[in-house]
């Protein structure tokens, strides 16, 4: 699938060791420069569909927590997460998994919800960020780099 903001890399590991790093969110923060990790809430401990985490991040001086929901958890080919506030679908984040003949191809990608338009001002006083789409582009090479060097 093609997505307007995504990041692939290749990388010699199995899929499912990418996807027990990738579903475990509250390690996120040791890749991510954003994610500083968090915590399945609700009941939920570990990723399935509809488990909630409330993760906390940090940019520059500001910081914020927001929870998520698994939406998709096909292991281990695919990995969504949501961000709502209220009953504004705000975006999805996206891991993707794909065997190779020498390992695999990870996409992580991040796709704007039908609401992201209206909340991006709101965020931007949270978050401090002004272009999301440009921003994440960033933090998620930074991320898969940081991800993959970890699972070598």
């Amino acid at each position: 699938m093609t997505y307007a903001v995504s990041v692939v890399r290749d990388v010699k590991a199995s899929p499912e060791d990418i996807w027990a790093l990738v579903t475990d969110l509250s390690r996120m923060g040791e890749w991510s420069p954003e994610s500083q990790g968090g915590e399945w809430i609700d009941g939920a401990s570990c990723a399935a569909v509809g488990a909630k985490f409330k993760g906390n991040n940090l940019n520059g001086d500001k910081s914020w927590q927001a929870v998520v929901v698994v939406d998709v958890h096909d292991a281990p080919r695919k990995f969504v997460f949501s961000l709502n506030v209220s009953d504004m679908h705000l975006c999805d984040w996206v891991y993707e998994i794909e065997p190779t003949a020498d390992g695999c191809r990870v996409t992580h990608a991040w796709v704007e919800g039908p609401q992201w338009a209206e909340f991006a001002p709101i965020g931007k006083n949270i978050s401090g960020v002004d272009d999301r789409a440009t921003h994440n582009l960033s933090n998620m090479e930074i991320t898969l780099d940081n991800l993959l060097k970890a699972v070598k």
